[in-house]
């Protein structure tokens, strides 16, 4: 048993205010869907991403002036789509460095290296799958300059509090002079970043409720599919996306191996995942709350997304 899924059910939906944390959206089949989502026409932040990975790789590695070789660990890799462009950069240019890229999803890391090994046979890849800091750790005990990849927008699936926590985390398990290439998704068109999440082919209410499916799965809970909803909503005066599973009737859900009954009212909700949206200043704010400086901001043509380049602070 998963013990702080198990942790982390209880408390969610025992409080008032139910919710759910996002981070159990990716077993293998929320990977599968998530892959789906990342290929929408609404979806900008695939496309944008990659833009910027494509067109400005050459610009990215001079902006990191490592002159040996170096580890570029990826948290989250998931399909590294994005990611192999700047990859094929740096092997095409023969320049020395090793890919690390940390899942915690085994599916997700074998297709990966699979796929990798066909396109790039040149490319020394080390995957790993756990916990991003107990990997970290590992690698902050050599001598090797690391750049760390949190590529996706990932950042924004928390507060602010939680966001300067982890990369307070990730900056301490770093060592000086490593960089950090995190992906943020910026504030701009409401209507551009709610038709993102609240696409019509309902392929993210699938993402979503297949949380409630991996429960009954895991746990042996009964939630009946058909009587919940999603539903999400944008907020532009504070860049928040509030994401939510919507109880369609009154009903009571049996998780059977945590011992727990659920009642939920009717149109009662959970909340699921939080997706915040940076202004450029924000970002400088908080990578100084976390002990990092902002070297340079990679920005695809429209202004949608930063790929931004941070160091860490001595």
């Amino acid at each position: 048993m998963n013990t702080s899924f198990a942790q982390d059910i209880t408390k969610g939906l025992s409080a008032e205010k139910k919710h759910l944390s996002s981070k159990y959206f990716y077993d293998d089949n929320g990977s599968r869907i998530f892959q789906e989502i990342m290929q929408m026409p609404e979806y900008y932040l695939t496309d944008s991403e990659f833009e910027i990975l494509s067109l400005q790789a050459k610009q990215i590695v001079e902006a990191l002036k490592f002159d040996v070789s170096f580890n570029i660990i990826e948290l989250g890799a998931g399909d590294g789509f994005k990611t192999f462009k700047l990859l094929e950069y740096l092997v095409s240019n023969s320049i020395a460095f090793n890919y690390v890229p940390i899942d915690i999803s085994q599916e997700a890391i074998t297709i990966l290296s699979e796929k990798l090994q066909e396109r790039l046979p040149e490319l020394s890849i080390k995957p790993r799958v756990g916990d991003y800091f107990e990997i970290l750790k590992e690698a902050a005990k050599n001598d090797v300059p690391s750049l760390l990849l949190f590529l996706g927008g990932n950042i924004g699936n928390y507060s602010e509090e939680k966001a300067i926590e982890l990369l307070s985390l990730f900056n301490k398990n770093m060592k000086v002079n490593d960089k950090l290439l995190i992906g943020m998704d910026l504030k701009k068109n409401p209507i551009t970043i709610h038709n993102a999440y609240y696409d019509h082919a309902s392929i993210t209410k699938r993402f979503n409720l297949n949380l409630l499916i991996r429960i009954n799965r895991e746990f042996d809970a009964d939630f009946r599919i058909d009587d919940f909803d999603f539903y999400c909503h944008y907020d532009p005066s504070i860049g928040e996306v509030k994401s939510y599973i919507v109880s369609l009737k009154a009903q009571t859900v049996q998780i059977k191996d945590l011992d727990l009954t659920i009642k939920f009212d009717q149109n009662e909700l959970i909340w699921t995942e939080l997706s915040k949206k940076y202004s450029r200043p924000e970002i400088e704010v908080l990578a100084q709350k976390s002990n990092f400086t902002v070297i340079e901001h990679f920005l695809d043509c429209k202004y949608y997304f930063t790929d931004s380049l941070w160091e860490k602070l001595k």
